[in-house]
């Protein structure tokens, strides 16, 4: 609604919208991962993932093979658990907002 009337909201005007998304689905994922009954065998690889995750948005600018390979680790911990594949793809596309790793 500011944004009409051509001013900026007061908090986080500067973020990366990239980031913004991380952010928001990672913590998306954290609920839902937490209020999920039943545990499983990589409950804290997924966990621990979605952390460092959440921990490389609050930074900033998170480094895009560090993301991916995050990606893969929860993917790979959480990936069977269908009650939990929607949050897991919102991840997914946050992460790939940021585009390819470099090649080396």
């Amino acid at each position: 609604m500011l944004r009409s009337l051509g001013q900026r909201p007061v908090t986080g005007s500067d973020d990366d919208p990239r980031v913004a998304e991380l952010k928001s689905a990672v913590s998306r994922l954290r609920r839902e991962l937490a209020a999920h009954p039943v545990e499983f065998p990589d409950r804290a690889i997924a966990e621990d993932e979605l952390a460092a995750l959440a921990a490389m948005a609050v930074s900033g600018m998170p480094e895009i093979p560090r993301l991916r390979r995050s990606l893969l680790l929860i993917a790979g911990s959480i990936g069977s658990v269908s009650a939990l594949a929607r949050g897991l793809a919102d991840v997914r596309n946050a992460v790939e907002l940021f585009g390819e790793p470099p090649r080396r």
